[in-house]
């Protein structure tokens, strides 16, 4: 057998640069290189094999949290068929990254942590930023990722690589398990040597198969559909990772079933499809939500079934509702006791279609689910474009312009606050990846850093990260990355003073909105409502080297707009918004529990309509 000296950090990048994914005859590698910042623990080892190993790019992030964000916003970009590596040193290092590995785990992205570890030999213990604890030396805080990884492994001797490389490839390219892989490094394993089998740093390719349902249940799926009288489909994210967004709109119009998207779905239609209902759930419209209510057969295609799309188990009231999921994820396929269909959404889709063909709903269940869509393209516009808008301006106002700017192609990226629901609701999504919210975790500071991703996956099209002051004040950092690597983006920021979507729901359970604003200590009250704290954003972009433009208005954001698509670096357009301008919700509700005694007649009210509306909480069994 041949072999190869090299260190362990060395046959992992080696390793790296030879895996490939293969989906419908499309072969392409699956890292595209390496972020990180570099520390003790990390730079002689991996650092050095980087170094060495220059086809394998890194790239010099700013926050050891933002690089997994990166990776996770390219990974979700590339529909999960590529990714990249995460290096960090030990400690604070290594801790930054969990936050960032439970975002990649919850929305199902493959990302790969490399994290530096403690010395695999104890001689010197403890070394700088070690975690002691009395009960064991086998211990470190990257056990911490444990609990936020599909695969976790520590490598205490070089050799234990050549069983841990293929285990952690077999759950990142894996559609049902993947999420964030980690592989702690002792800093001292990362650079011994061994002889490793030449065979190791082979080209391989993993195939990502389209599986297609079982027999047996497929029938019964058919069975279902053709005896429902009021189906609904839920499109979730994997709709748009198995790239069966045609099929499924295919599939609409043929059998007139109306469409509910998820925020990971959304773009599953095009927002003018006649069967597309537009968003649903808490942050959905009327016309998904009065359909979900009413549905007595819900076909959920890819979705995890999260609080924000069930409305907290409230939002199918029909008594007699049953469930059919189509979804690669066992767990996902079997909730609300529903027939499962564990198999790929493209293919199954065909599948139904030919199966389905000559059956279709009432045709007045086909007019009423177009009739909604119309109707809720009028209050779009009636939100988004408003005839007198008093400044400061409106949310909804801004997401209107930058819609109505932005071209079918183009991304609008953002994650935490109130501006992923009114995007939900309110964003006329043209192009199945033109749509690009995390709201499985819902990250404050996802945002630049997951831009970056995404553009860093597609180059070609112009990106529009929309970020709250709050997430901005939160992880800015990687806008310094945008423009070290060349990669522009396009920064709406808007300034409502404070972290505005808890400050709403705070004044729904009756606590007037405390704590939730951006203001200075008020020596007269003791509590914070003095005035706003005079941050200047544009003067922290401009620091940073972006062109910044600010706008007051709807028309001087409309040319800074303009302004922005003419550079070729990274911009940030700096606009304030009106807190109390909100864009309401529609025939929905979510359950947060409410204080069930308090000194406050506000939070007593509130309590008493919780409990009414907790009763419509539903057990599908």
């Amino acid at each position: 057998m041949k072999t190869k000296k090299l260190t362990s950090a060395q046959a992992i990048i080696q390793f790296l640069l030879h895996q490939h994914v293969e989906r419908d005859g499309k072969r392409q590698p699956f890292f595209a290189g390496c972020l990180g910042i570099f520390g003790h623990g990390c730079i002689a080892g991996i650092g050095q094999a980087l170094q060495q190993y220059p086809q394998f790019r890194y790239y010099q992030t700013k926050n050891e949290q933002a690089s997994v964000h990166i990776a996770a916003g390219y990974a979700k970009m590339s529909n999960r068929l590529r990714t990249f590596a995460c290096v960090s040193s030990i400690g604070p290092g290594a801790t930054n990254m969990v936050t960032g590995a439970a975002l990649a785990t919850i929305n199902r992205l493959p990302v790969l942590l490399l994290p530096g570890d403690i010395f695999s030999r104890r001689g010197i213990g403890p070394v700088l930023q070690q975690l002691e604890q009395p009960y064991s030396q086998d211990i470190s805080v990257n056990d911490a990722f444990k609990a936020v990884s599909k695969y976790w492994d520590r490598i205490n001797r070089a050799d234990q690589l050549m069983d841990a490389l293929p285990e952690m490839m077999r759950v990142l390219t894996s559609q049902a398990e993947t999420g964030a892989v980690t592989l702690s490094l002792p800093q001292d394993v990362q650079t011994e040597v061994f002889d490793y089998p030449v065979d190791l740093f082979a080209d391989r390719v993993w195939s990502i198969p389209r599986p297609v349902p079982d027999a047996a249940t497929l029938s019964r799926a058919i069975e279902m559909i053709r005896a429902s009288k009021k189906p609904l489909i839920v499109a979730g994210g994997g709709v748009l990772y198995s790239e069966a967004h045609k099929r499924l709109a295919d599939f609409a119009s043929q059998t007139g079933i109306p469409v509910g998207e998820t925020q990971a779905g959304k773009g599953s239609l095009p927002f003018d499809h006649a069967q597309n209902l537009g968003a649903i759930g808490v942050t959905g419209t009327f016309g998904a939500n009065i359909m979900a209510r009413e549905a007595d057969l819900v076909i959920g295609i890819g979705t995890r079934y999260s609080d924000f799309t069930t409305a907290s188990k409230t939002a199918f009231q029909n008594p007699r509702v049953d469930f059919i999921n189509l979804n690669i994820c066992e767990l996902d396929a079997f909730k609300h006791s529903a027939l499962p269909m564990i198999a790929d959404a493209r293919a199954s889709i065909e599948i139904l279609s030919k199966a389905l063909r000559g059956w279709q709903v009432s045709g007045a269940y086909r007019m009423r689910g177009k009739k909604f869509n119309r109707d809720w393209d009028a209050e779009v516009k009636s939100i988004c474009s408003p005839k007198a808008d008093r400044l400061p301006v409106s949310q909804g106002a801004v997401i209107g312009a930058v819609n109505e700017f932005s071209r079918p192609e183009d991304v609008v990226v953002c994650a935490a606050g109130s501006l992923p629901g009114d995007l939900h609701k309110l964003w006329r999504t043209r192009n199945p990846k033109g749509y690009h919210v995390e709201y499985g975790y819902s990250c404050m500071g996802y945002e630049i850093a997951g831009g970056l991703g995404v553009k860093m996956a597609s180059p070609d099209r112009e990106v529009y990260v929309m970020v709250g002051d709050g997430s901005w004040l939160m992880m800015s950092s990687e806008l310094v990355t945008s423009i070290q690597e060349g990669y522009k983006l396009t920064v709406v920021l808007l300034n409502n003073h404070g972290f505005q979507s808890i400050g709403g729901l705070s004044q729904a359970i009756g606590g007037g909105g405390f704590g939730t604003k951006y203001r200075v200590r008020n020596p007269r009250s003791g509590q914070l409502d003095g005035d706003y704290v005079p941050v200047d954003y544009a003067a922290n972009a401009r620091s940073m080297g972006a062109h910044v433009i600010e706008a007051r208005d709807l028309a001087e954001l409309k040319r800074g707009l303009e302004e922005a698509r003419k550079q070729t670096g990274s911009t940030v357009i700096v606009i304030e918004t009106d807190p109390t301008k909100r864009v309401p919700g529609y025939e929905s509700w979510w359950d947060v529990p409410i204080a069930e005694v308090s000194e406050i007649n506000a939070v007593r009210r509130a309590s008493k309509d919780y409990q009414k509306s907790k009763t419509k909480e539903r057990y599908f069994l």
